[in-house]
């Protein structure tokens, strides 16, 4: 391979790996000066590469000194001195402190010098291409991303991302959901790891975080901060809750996240594979704004029995009783993580059996 053509390779590959040529320049220069270094014995050698041509030259350098110091040069490496007297044979021109250079002539590398250039290379190569990635996904973190199904494994499934693959555990899968290979998938990146030997994203489809992304792609009104989601809670495959709310009066921010003809809302809730997603109106008074995520639920009476400790207790009779706790406590449970209450549901029986003291409670 002539200079040319070696340079047009180089420049192919830092294109594919998107890494900087002067990396690769600098890594070249680095592994050659190794070699020869350790072809030769020779610590002294600068080399050059022509970033145009292709063209390699081999310089031996020495520090100009007026008498030997056997000192350590720049870099920790034992000094290669010359004397002035000799310096000046060469360049009549030349001062104390300087450095002399002059070319080599750069043999053959040995099999064992080659191969050591050759992995320190590849070493720059993979330092620099991995840089390079995460420099372009460290910010990916809790955000959502669009991949395609490559493979699996018994307890992953691998999402190709572009540069690299994600990594989706089963267990993170929406419960029922059945993936096919080859399909474009959303998917929320939970977790990016450099500290291994590659870099590591971990993502998920269960995560609640899937869901905020979700609503903030579908509803413009929460990207420019007309309507703010307060918070999420979800069980997935199962059921989500959200809270919103608008600081404008005349924007209806439920209508806004539900959409025309329920529209919005059953976008995402395809997304999720049937995922019922209750939208619930955010206040700033806890009474209230638990008394709405207890929704469907109506005719709720809520008692903040500790503000501290935030616990709070909620009566409802008859079938507003079923309705606040729901199916296996699901709806108390979710109605608790979006409000960051501990919420207990009772009927009025029950508290008065109970002698439940509501004297100093809030309500």
């Amino acid at each position: 391979m002539n200079g040319k053509e070696f340079i047009k390779a180089l420049k192919e590959i830092c294109e594919e790996k998107q890494i900087s040529e002067d990396i690769i320049f600098d890594g070249m220069t680095t592994a050659l000066e190794k070699a020869y270094a350790k072809e030769t014995g020779l610590p002294n050698i600068r080399i050059d590469i022509n970033k145009e041509t292709g063209d390699i030259k081999g310089f031996s350098y020495q520090k100009v000194v007026e008498e030997y110091t056997d000192g350590e040069d720049e870099d920790g490496e034992d000094a290669v001195e010359i004397l002035l007297e000799d310096a000046k044979k060469i360049d009549p021109s030349i001062k104390p402190g300087e450095t002399i250079e002059e070319e080599v002539a750069l043999k053959d590398f040995g099999r064992v010098a080659t191969m050591a250039a050759k992995q320190i290379l590849i070493q720059k190569v993979r330092e620099a291409e991995r840089q390079s990635i995460m420099t372009e996904f460290e910010d990916k973190e809790g955000e959502l991303l669009v991949g395609i199904l490559s493979r699996e494994d018994a307890s992953n499934y691998y999402v190709d991302l572009g540069r690299m693959h994600g990594i989706l555990p089963k267990s993170e899968l929406i419960k029922g959901e059945e993936l096919k290979m080859g399909s474009s998938i959303k998917v929320y990146v939970t977790k990016i790891d450099d500290t291994g030997k590659s870099p590591l994203i971990l993502l998920s489809r269960s995560h609640y975080g899937f869901v905020k992304r979700l609503l903030e792609n579908e509803i413009p009104e929460l990207n420019d901060g007309t309507v703010i989601l307060y918070s999420v809670a979800r069980d997935a495959g199962s059921r989500s809750k959200i809270a919103v709310y608008s600081e404008d009066e005349k924007v209806d921010a439920i209508g806004a996240c539900i959409g025309e003809n329920v529209s919005r809302i059953n976008r995402i809730t395809n997304e999720l594979g049937g995922e019922k997603i209750d939208v619930v109106k955010y206040d700033k008074d806890p009474i209230t704004f638990i008394k709405n995520a207890l929704s469907p639920a109506r005719d709720v009476k809520v008692y903040i029995l500790d503000e501290k400790k935030k616990e709070a207790l909620a009566v409802a009779d008859g079938d507003n009783l079923s309705l606040a706790i729901g199916k296996k406590g699901q709806n108390v449970r979710l109605a608790a993580r979006l409000t960051h209450y501990r919420i207990d549901v009772k009927s009025s029986e029950q508290v008065k059996e109970e002698k439940i003291d509501l004297t100093n409670a809030l309500s």
